[in-house]
């Protein structure tokens, strides 16, 4: 009698995410051409619509239920801070953008904008790894939107200091995140009663890095860092990254 061996039962390979589905509201259609381009020619986001103002972007909103919803802020008719809170009824949105002045930037995340980026600061992976970011409810903002959110320190270098080497753009926001005016950092520190350190966390988690990439940068486990995360949630009467930002930033 002939023997046959037994197959291993292999589990079933994991089918693939579907990609996150996007609308682009921007009245450039130079802009809207390139977003939809480069967003739609990918396997995890694809472009479902377009729009030239605030009042095209509600209504393609309502008609097709986009995941995630990129917003810019000048736009003729209804303008991007208007339609704002109606929007983000319907899906998170991204400020994607060239403005970047303090006003502006403080509006759209208090009116509740789940990130901003400024045209210029980003890459196109850094530009998905945001959208995904957004729509999981973590915020992401870029360099301009976060330099225009705090206060620029006063700090004269030393006469013997070297010039220092271009800062990335996630360097570069870590440190106007976290070189706030002593009064000023020090009163957010008292207000919601952050060690030094849950402040240092905080920072990178406003200036929208990952929790690995904290873990990272302190040098510790990323469990320490949940750990962290779940105090400052705690002490500043979140549950979201979005929310804690926000009261972080003074936009809440």
């Amino acid at each position: 009698m002939r023997h046959t061996r037994s197959r291993p039962d292999f589990p079933p390979p994991t089918p693939a995410a579907p990609p996150l589905r996007l609308l682009v509201a921007d009245d450039n259609p130079v802009v809207r051409a390139g977003l939809t381009a480069l967003l739609s020619d990918r396997a995890d986001t694809t472009v479902v619509a377009e729009a030239a103002d605030g009042r095209e972007a509600y209504e393609a909103a309502l008609a097709h239920r986009p995941d995630v919803i990129l917003l810019d802020v000048r736009m003729p008719g209804v303008d991007g801070i208007s339609a704002l809170p109606h929007l983000v009824r319907l899906a998170p949105v991204m400020m994607l953008t060239y403005s970047h002045e303090t006003e502006t930037v403080r509006e759209a995340l208090r009116l509740g904008a789940g990130g901003y980026l400024v045209h210029g600061e980003f890459t196109t992976e850094q530009l998905v790894r945001a959208v995904r970011d957004v729509r999981e409810g973590r915020p992401h903002v870029t360099p301009g939107a976060a330099k225009a959110l705090l206060p620029e320190p006063e700090i004269a270098a030393p006469a013997h200091a070297s010039p220092e080497l271009p800062l990335s753009a996630t360097e570069s926001a870590v440190q106007s995140l976290s070189q706030l005016q002593s009064p000023v950092r020090e009163s957010l520190r008292s207000r919601f009663r952050l060690s030094a350190r849950e402040a240092e966390i905080m920072d990178l988690i406003a200036s929208g890095m990952t929790n690995r990439q904290i873990a990272a940068t302190c040098f510790i486990s990323e469990k320490t860092v949940k750990n962290h995360i779940n105090r400052i949630f705690a002490k500043l009467h979140s549950t979201t990254r979005s929310q804690a930002t926000a009261k972080w930033l003074g936009v809440a």
